[in-house]
């Protein structure tokens, strides 16, 4: 009997929608969007920015590491790494980059996408944290038990993290889930906390930095504490067919990023910051502005171009058994590959 291809395909998108909506995202349009452009040798890759902050391909593009053969179509912003490659698999955008949980998930569900590069993660100066005011009776990660936890997003890395700190304390998952998140955008988590709206903060990067001048504030735990050093967060993905009928593009772009991550971490910070100022200022969106970019320290990807290995996956294989979102062996060698990492492969 000949497969039917029709309900195969459906079958599997119904199970990336399953996906969406354990990890609490909107169910957008989930046609596929238009094809990858190319044109006279330039290859048009669609995404998602972030405000007041400068992404790794934003910073490739402007340092020329693309070398005139990838050019970024910015299609608006976001707060949510899940959202992000739920966008991307769905063909709205061309890529997309989230927590390497989240990316498990969706792909464990059918979700025709896969890793090509590390982009996020921390390193001794930049990490997760999940802070307190400085009066707070909330002292572990126990004390977060039915507590309101400042979130960028839901179903992504800092849910994970909170599971397993309290699972390591030795709670149920009825007390883990009695932990409340609320989703709010990263620059207005810190203000949340002061104002009392949550009880806790997740903060990285420059906001957490921006929150520890102000003061106040005191960690209860952080990502090096709990996972006892810096980790790889999460990679960039592309749609399957993305690769197979774009593969330079993709390599083009994925070497651009790990060369950007090698360009963040050897460069003089006064230097980075004063190129991101400019490719922000120069970029003209609404409601930006780069009062928090003076608080960059690092690039917080540890991994040397941000090369992708099976423990960036299986370090959350606790969080996805006990939410229910994946059975059986994790099969992480169908989650990334790291063969468009030009420098990656040869270093």
């Amino acid at each position: 009997m000949k497969p039917n291809r029709f309900r195969n395909s459906r079958l599997r998108a119904v199970a990336v929608l399953a996906a969406v909506a354990a990890l609490g995202l909107p169910l957008t349009a989930c046609g596929k969007g238009d094809s990858v452009h190319s044109e006279n040798g330039v290859t048009t890759l669609r995404y998602l920015g972030w405000t007041d902050q400068v992404t790794l391909p934003e910073l490739a593009e402007s340092l020329g590491f693309f070398n005139g053969k990838v050019e970024l179509r910015w299609s608006g912003n976001t707060i949510s790494g899940p959202q992000e490659i739920q966008t991307a698999a769905t063909g709205q955008i061309d890529f997309g980059g989230a927590f390497a949980g989240a990316v498990a998930k969706l792909i464990s569900a059918g979700a025709p996408i896969t890793a090509v590069i590390n982009y996020y993660g921390s390193d001794e100066k930049s990490f997760q944290g999940y802070y307190v005011p400085d009066n707070s009776p909330i002292r572990t990660a126990a004390d977060l038990v039915g507590k309101k936890v400042g979130v960028n997003t839901l179903g992504g890395q800092n849910e994970a993290d909170i599971h397993d700190a309290l699972a390591k304390a030795g709670l149920s998952q009825d007390q883990i889930e009695s932990v409340q998140l609320i989703a709010l955008p990263p620059p207005n988590i810190e203000d949340a906390v002061r104002k009392g709206q949550v009880d806790a903060a997740s903060l990285s990067g420059q906001f957490q930095q921006r929150a520890l001048a102000v003061g106040g504030l005191r960690p209860v735990f952080t990502e090096l504490d709990e996972y006892g050093g810096p980790i790889n967060g999460g990679p960039y993905v592309f749609r399957n067919d993305v690769i197979a009928e774009n593969a330079d593009a993709v390599r083009t772009f994925t070497t651009g990023v790990a060369k950007a991550i090698e360009w963040e971490r050897d460069t003089p910070r006064d230097q980075v910051i004063a190129r991101m100022t400019r490719i922000i200022d120069g970029r003209h969106r609404a409601g930006e502005n780069t009062s928090t970019l003076k608080y960059w320290l690092s690039v917080g990807v540890p991994a040397k171009y941000g090369a992708i290995s099976d423990q960036d996956f299986t370090r959350w294989e606790g969080w996805l058994r006990d939410t229910g979102a994946v059975h059986g062996q994790l099969d992480v060698r169908k989650f990334y590959t790291n063969k468009f990492n030009t420098p990656a492969q040869h270093s």
